[in-house]
């Protein structure tokens, strides 16, 4: 199947599969946008663009006396800055005579298969060998300067994935000012924004509203993707809901400072792009250097968000996720955390670890204080061997103890981060991120390693590596508790700080994937002070992150709910914690802690050791319904059902692929007194089968989707009390 075609003639682009296409025109050397969207077999004409002057005032092309149209209105692929064209711009260089006014015009493409790589960071891979990528190539009209911009589609699904680069084969250095991974402008429409903002604790929460007139910019400044504003959005037409409608997402393959520009311009017309956020970037490219953006990933549905999400989470546990083990069960452990703080020694581990290898844990972590002389949070970080006051026989015999047990050892670190109170600080004061004139504010009494620095990255390599080999370690929680600020850099040069910010990202990429390439038997999960860096381009390297650090099941709810729009349930770490809830102090039922954490990757952060033998028999079944359920929860068709967004509930579903079985979460979050009598309607089931309940009962597929059944009662006289919830398992017969 030819993915991309070029149409000679008439000078079309046409990427298309069997559900999707891509059309753009090249018209006197500029790429003019014309469609993305469901698949159309040809393009005959219909949105050339009307040859009308737009606006008063704003300028022709600059080499065209044709009045028939300017770039202040025209939909563009890459448009570029200072050319007539007032929207936002997808990239500004600067050149050594200070001009900014970039004529990039068609020079040459090239279609080839499968994708384009990259050395330095993350990107989407083609393990089905279904991919094809178009290259198309600008030059700047009056320099040796070239912007490279990539397409690939792929086969079996509704992505496309775009980047751009930037090749200086001039004599002299350029400054790129800025520059996306990709644009895309759509023709006048009634859209609506959905996006995922929030804060730690309170991660991406799902934020909807029209696309009014005028620039609103989606970022971070905060070094990371932050837990304030996810590298996610999607685009839709009013009305669309989970299961009907026109949705595109947008999804950014990065893990720093980045932004989200949504303008509508004065014509109704909408212009979307994504990439490394300007406000904090400034590149030097030298002659013969080549600069690559980010990946995007645009996703797209003609059935609503649900099916977006499946696309999406099909795609990233296919082609993003590297890690062996992208399809592999996830383990249920449990992490220290919660149950000690810092405040532990040697026999209190192995208490914790005695007690739940009989509940049925299968890996132990332990978590913060094991290294240097940490006992709070005001020293050690950087100090990475083990504290012989707390672990006197040291971790390997912790290791030992839990395989006796019958579990795997997970181990805690910090690397990105120093403590003032170190020896790593004491001898390397120039290792962090700072600007030796200006002074630098501390946030949980920790520094930031500059990971653009190599002798930085050398020292942390070598010293995991030896945390790592001292002992049979299965996971690791890689952590990063602070935002940057006063962000300068030591190894550079006064005049190329800006680089500083894009330089540690690419420094962790680095330093990540020497690490899972050496150690590709250790599951890794990300996290940053909970989902402050949950994005594509740290699941490339860990195919798991701690989802947020608040562990209160009836906040999950909406956390959980709007992750899974853009993220796949196996990525997701979930875990029951202690009641009262210690984030929030809210006391909610185990059992809806339970059945909450079980819809993600389970897990347990509480004092096994204080649990009553009732609450201890509790976990005990939950975990052996969890594995029973294990991979079709992981690696199911996940469906979302009722919103906590919405409503005083929430609902979704896992169906395995061959529609053979489902399981049905509903939660009622707050009771009434006269609740009303809402049906529960189902999805992903074949209509003409029949499914069974765990009491024998037998209902038609079609019914359970189409019909519905009630849920907010148990009985006539007992309603859902509040934080109830229930887990419901049906099996095709």
């Amino acid at each position: 199947m030819n993915l991309i075609k070029f149409d000679s003639k008439n000078n079309i682009f046409h990427l298309s599969n069997d559900t999707v296409s891509y059309i753009f025109e090249l018209y006197e050397g500029n790429l003019i946008h014309k469609y993305y969207g469901k698949k159309v077999l040809d393009y005959s004409g219909g949105r050339d663009y009307p040859s009308k002057t737009r606006g008063s005032f704003a300028p022709d092309i600059s080499y065209n006396n044709d009045l028939g149209y300017s770039l202040a209105s025209l939909l563009q692929e890459y448009p570029g800055a200072n050319q007539g064209d007032y929207r936002s711009s997808a990239f500004e260089i600067r050149y050594r005579d200070g001009s900014y006014n970039s004529q990039f015009r068609y020079l040459n493409h090239e279609i080839v298969k499968g994708v384009i790589g990259l050395d330095n960071m993350p990107y989407c891979h083609d393990n089905k060998n279904e991919a094809e990528t178009l290259i198309v190539y600008l030059k700047d009209n009056t320099s040796e300067i070239v912007i490279s911009l990539y397409y690939t589609i792929y086969a079996e699904s509704n992505i496309i994935v775009r980047k751009t680069s930037v090749t200086n084969q001039s004599s002299e250095s350029v400054m790129i000012n800025n520059i996306k991974s990709f644009s895309l402008d759509f023709p006048e429409s009634c859209m609506e924004l959905i996006q995922l903002p929030g804060t730690w604790g309170r991660e991406r929460q799902i934020v909807r509203e029209k696309i009014s007139d005028g620039i609103k910019r989606l970022c971070s400044v905060r070094g990371t993707s932050s837990h304030n504003q996810n590298p996610f959005m999607a685009i839709c037409n009013e009305g669309t809901t989970e299961f009907y409608g026109n949705v595109y997402g947008i999804s950014l393959v990065y893990s720093g400072n980045h932004e989200m520009i949504i303008q509508k311009d004065s014509y109704s017309q909408l212009r979307i792009q994504a990439g490394i956020n300007s406000e904090t970037f400034e590149w030097e490219l030298n002659p013969d250097e080549t600069f690559y953006t980010p990946e995007v990933v645009l996703s797209f549905s003609t059935q609503g968000l649900n099916a977006l999400s499946q696309t999406l989470h099909e795609f990233i546990n296919g082609n993003i996720v590297q890690s062996t083990y992208k399809n592999k069960k996830r383990p249920i452990l449990l992490n220290n955390w919660e149950a000690t703080y810092m405040d532990f020694d040697e026999n209190k581990i192995i208490e914790l670890m005695e007690e739940s290898s009989k509940l049925g844990i299968e890996c132990f972590v332990l978590d913060d204080g094991w290294f240097g002389q940490r006992n709070d949070d005001t020293s050690s970080l950087g100090d990475w061997f083990v504290n012989l006051e707390k672990l006197p026989n040291g971790l390997s015999n912790l290791s030992k103890k839990a395989r006796d047990l019958g579990m795997d050892f997970g181990l805690w670190f910090e690397p990105e981060m120093v403590s003032p109170n170190s020896e790593l600080y004491r001898c390397h004061p120039d290792w962090t991120i700072h600007n030796s004139n200006k002074e630098v504010s501390l946030a949980r009494n920790q520094k930031i390693l500059d990971l653009g620095r190599k002798d930085v990255r050398d020292y942390l390599y070598k010293s995991l590596c030896d945390v790592l080999d001292s002992g049979n370690i299965s996971y690791v929680k890689w952590d990063m508790n602070r935002n940057f600020s006063e962000t300068y850099s030591l190894d550079l040069p006064p005049n190329r700080q800006k680089e500083a910010n894009h330089r540690y990202v690419l420094g962790l990429y680095e330093l990540l994937s020497k690490i899972v390439k050496k150690y590709p038997d250790i599951l890794f999960e990300s996290c940053s002070g909970g989902g402050g860096r949950y994005d594509l381009g740290m699941l490339y390297y860990m195919p798991q992150t701690w989802t947020s650090d608040n562990t209160d099941a009836i906040e999950r709810l909406k956390i959980q709910y709007g992750t899974s729009l853009a993220y796949p349930i196996s990525s997701m770490a979930a875990h029951v914690s202690a009641s009262p809830n210690h984030q929030n102090g809210r006391i909610t039922p185990l059992k809806t802690r339970g059945d909450v954490a079980m819809s993600g990757v389970l897990g347990y952060e509480l004092n096994v050791m204080l649990l009553s033998n009732k609450e201890k028999e509790i976990i005990r079944r939950q975990i052996q319904e969890y594995k029973k359920y294990r991979e079709l929860i992981q690696y199911g068709i996940f469906y979302r059902l009722i919103s906590p967004f919405e409503r005083n509930k929430a609902s979704w579903m896992f169906v395995s692929t061959d529609k053979s079985e489902a399981l049905v979460f509903y939660c009622n979050i707050l009771s009434e007194a006269s609740p009303t009598l809402d049906l529960l309607y189902l999805a992903g089931l074949e209509e003409d089968s029949k499914y069974q309940d765990i009491n024998g009962k037998i209902v038609n597929g079609d019914e359970l989707m189409n019909m519905g059944y009630y849920v907010q009662t148990k009985s006539h006289q007992k309603p859902f009390g509040d934080f109830e919830s229930s887990l419901t398992y049906l099996k095709k017969v």
